[in-house]
């Protein structure tokens, strides 16, 4: 009788070898998420039906490759040699992008290889979910371009017209100032441009990507100033936000702030701008931490600063601290050969948006418009240029329309008109040529213009809005 076959151990161990494969094989397929194992040498050695699936490809032709010839942009080679892992990355995939997790592999105490897997439950889920983050990603981008353009500096030093030594001295200034992170003090009379200077600087500097966030200190209430500078937390003060509010600072973060009107800060917001020029933080109100900001300041007036220091009505210390680059714009009464060039840009840029043959200034006008003294700066000579282009009836500007304001200075005679109308109209019409030849001859401030007419501001206010001026 024949002995039966004692079992071959070698053969029943392959046999339970290939099981446990079959088996894990079984399992990785089983799952939703994409996984894929590499050896030492960076090799597939391993890859499960979903990630298969969201690649496109045969199991088969991929076992044995390297994965870099197998997955694009992948870094699992290098996890396999480093040992270090590498936790929700994000991953560029056929033009999608994915999010996974690269581990080392360690048996007894050594590595052995790498496993990535894709964070995701199925593989429509995959298609779905990298749709949403390119959406997202898209959507940011164009916040990104929306903010740009509301925080972003407009100007650049070809906006500032004229070729006169405090021109191009002012130009040298700027440009120099730009290169570095220091605070620029810009000095000059109300309506030279200050305000297009600092936008220049920033466009030209290193933080041009960031926001540019201007400030004007003037026209904000005492009681809000701090709020609008700092911000505040949730519940800080009766009608604040729920969620709390980003102030301006914030908002600059990585850019520039332009505090316009910087001589008129209350002595108390002067303290907590100095406190933030030095430690470079800023607390909310009703907050209890520091907020850590990367700003550069930029300021303007068109006080002298330096007297105020000596009345003590600024403060000594941020004076200094503002003061570190001091660039000066000249006013336009003293460079009167830069009028032509600044009427002739304007009358181009008003033309076009007011879509009218281009006008030109006849040379007695333009004599006009040398001898008056500007005490609105270039901000009044473009306020009357664009009146100019309204009235005039023809396509060159005569003395006759501009301003009598003009003519007078300039020992012109003002025709005698006759007018047709009742004397309440003629009234009328002799109170709203006041009011915008005192708006304009303010450089646009209401404030100015309100005492020149000798009327409360309010009253300025009502007569702008019953005249329809803007």
């Amino acid at each position: 009788m024949a002995k039966p076959k004692r079992p071959d151990p070698m053969r029943a161990e392959l046999q339970a070898a290939l099981a446990r494969a079959d088996f894990l094989d079984g399992v990785l397929d089983s799952s939703y998420e994409g996984i894929v194992v590499v050896d030492l040498d960076g090799r597939v050695v391993l890859i499960n039906r979903a990630y298969c699936d969201f690649l496109g490809k045969d199991r088969r032709e991929l076992i044995g490759r390297h994965v870099t010839e197998v997955i694009e942009n992948t870094r699992l080679h290098q996890v396999a040699q480093t040992g270090i892992a590498e936790i929700s990355v994000v991953q560029r995939i056929r033009g999608q992008n994915i999010l996974g997790h690269r581990l080392p592999i360690r048996l007894d105490g050594r590595i052995i290889g790498a496993m990535g897997q894709l964070v995701f439950q199925r593989t429509e889920e995959i298609k779905g979910l990298v749709g949403r983050l390119n959406l997202l990603e898209s959507r940011i981008e164009y916040y990104e371009t929306q903010l740009q353009d509301i925080f972003g500096a407009r100007f650049t030093l070809d906006d500032v017209f004229g070729r006169s030594e405090g021109v191009r001295e002012a130009k040298r200034v700027a440009l120099k100032a730009a290169r570095g992170n220091s605070s620029v003090l810009i000095l000059g009379e109300s309506g030279v441009g200050k305000e297009v200077f600092a936008h220049a600087i920033h466009r030209v500097s290193q933080r041009a990507r960031g926001p540019f966030v201007k400030v004007n200190c003037a026209a904000i209430p005492e009681q809000l100033l701090e709020s609008e500078f700092f911000g505040y937390e949730p519940g800080a003060f009766t009608g604040a936000g729920k969620g709390g509010k980003p102030g301006k600072f914030e908002l600059a973060e990585h850019g520039t702030i332009f505090l316009d009107e910087i001589g008129d800060m209350t002595p108390n917001m002067q303290a907590k701008l100095l406190r933030v020029l030095q430690e470079k933080e800023i607390e909310r109100v009703g907050g209890v931490r520091p907020i850590p900001v990367d700003v550069r300041v930029i300021s303007a007036t068109n006080r002298d600063l330096k007297q105020a220091t000596a009345d003590a009505a600024f403060r000594n210390d941020l004076y200094y601290r503002l003061n570190v680059v001091s660039l000066v714009v000249p006013p336009l009464r003293e460079r009167p050969e830069d009028i032509p060039e600044i009427v002739a840009k304007h009358l181009t840029k008003v033309c076009g948006e007011m879509q009218v043959p281009l006008r030109r200034v006849a040379p007695d006008a333009m004599e006009v418009f040398r001898k008056y003294t500007w005490p609105g700066n270039t901000r009044e000579l473009l306020n009357v240029v664009e009146r100019a282009v309204n009235l005039a009836e023809g396509e060159v500007i005569t003395v006759e329309d501009l301003p009598p304001v003009l003519r007078a200075a300039a020992g012109v005679a003002t025709p005698v008109q006759l007018f047709e109308g009742t004397l309440a109209e003629a009234v009328e019409r002799a109170e709203r040529e006041a009011v915008v030849q005192a708006l304009a001859t303010a450089g646009g401030n209401k404030v100015r213009a309100a005492k020149r007419l000798g009327v409360h501001r309010s009253t300025l206010y009502e007569k702008m809005a019953r005249f329809g001026i803007d």
